[in-house]
């Protein structure tokens, strides 16, 4: 049934390595697929910090929001996110200070708490482990302290330049209701993770639209939902497409993470009904489908969250397939409206 009722689609990429791939394909594909995004209207264009992982190039966050910046004109480019634990706030500020400034107006800043490494990697990348993300409110103010020093007659000794004076969106990002309680008391933006942590997530909004509280940045809530989209001309070619996102997760929850394998026509030759039970419970938020299929299901999510935006995640195998799963996706969401 048509609703009058839009919804915002944006792009998550981890900028993945496919089996037999390398990261500077991986590159070359995340801008064809930013320049086509733009093109099709999705809103935002968010890169992933993840680190050690040989199925994901986009550990350099601020790096590549650069270079698909530098490659694309009108969509937003920012960070979905950016682990702050693992950084010194005034880098953080610095970095996205300088990409405000040479993309005016085009630039996010989502934050996350969790590492997105394992212990050994994050003991690297922090110099230690004394921070656990408990610290992250604390973290949060300094980092907004430097795009908005509280008193500009007394600069302090310490200033991020390019950065102070920026008005850059941010966003808090989590999976469960710390960074939904914390965005609400701020009044920030919030993004949930429920394309790998479903569990939670209808709780977690109930926190954030309840304890909301207005903010120089936001008079109301503003609630964008992680979904994983595979879509196809059919939903045969969509589940045999989805097979390849299916035995990624399948590695991650093996602690064997590795690279984007091929669709395979036996998948239940390599899991356990277990692993597949706990596969399928983590992708609940996921549209498999054809272009009908897709449209069905994205209403099912508008109506179940009642989000504002959805930021879709496809880890499709095949390039020219990962862009038509894209342009059916904005196809579907265009159509809920006519």
């Amino acid at each position: 049934m048509p609703t009058t009722r839009e919804v915002s689609l944006s792009v998550l990429d981890l900028v993945p390595v496919v089996e037999g791939g390398t990261p500077q394909q991986s590159f070359r594909n995340t801008l064809d697929l930013a320049r086509h995004a733009e093109r099709w209207g999705y809103k935002r264009y968010w890169l992933a910090e993840h680190h050690g992982l040989p199925g994901v190039a986009s550990s350099a966050t601020a790096v590549v929001i650069a270079y698909v910046a530098a490659g694309t004109s009108t969509i937003r480019v920012g960070s979905g996110g950016i682990m702050l634990p693992n950084h010194a706030p005034l880098m953080v500020a610095e970095q996205f200070g300088t990409l405000e400034s040479m993309f005016p107006g085009r630039i996010d800043l989502g934050l996350g708490r969790a590492p997105g490494a394992d212990f050994p990697v994050t003991r690297a990348l922090r110099r230690g482990l004394t921070s656990s993300g408990d610290d992250f409110p604390e973290l949060l103010r300094e980092l907004r302290s430097y795009f908005q020093p509280a008193d500009e007659t007394e600069p302090s000794q310490v200033r991020a330049i390019p950065g102070e004076g920026l008005r850059i969106p941010i966003w808090l990002l989590g999976s469960s209701g710390f960074s939904a309680q914390l965005a609400a008391e701020l009044g920030l933006p919030f993004a949930f993770a429920s394309h790998f942590a479903p569990d939670f997530v209808l709780q977690a909004l109930h926190l954030y639209r309840t304890g909301f509280r207005p903010s120089a940045e936001l008079s109301a809530p503003r609630v964008m939902i992680g979904l994983n989209v595979v879509a196809a001309e059919t939903d045969e070619e969509a589940a045999w497409l989805a097979t390849s996102m299916e035995r990624q997760f399948l590695n991650v929850i093996r602690r064997r993470p590795g690279r984007l394998m091929p669709p395979t026509d036996r998948p239940d030759t390599e899991w356990t009904e277990l692993e597949k039970t706990v596969v399928r419970q983590q992708l609940s938020y996921s549209i498999v489908g054809s272009p009908e299929t897709v449209r069905k299901r994205l209403m099912h999510f508008m109506e179940l969250t009642g989000a504002d935006e959805f930021i879709v995640s496809s880890p499709i195998y095949d390039h020219r397939a990962r862009l038509r799963s894209y342009e059916i996706l904005a196809e579907a969401a265009a159509g809920l409206s006519d």
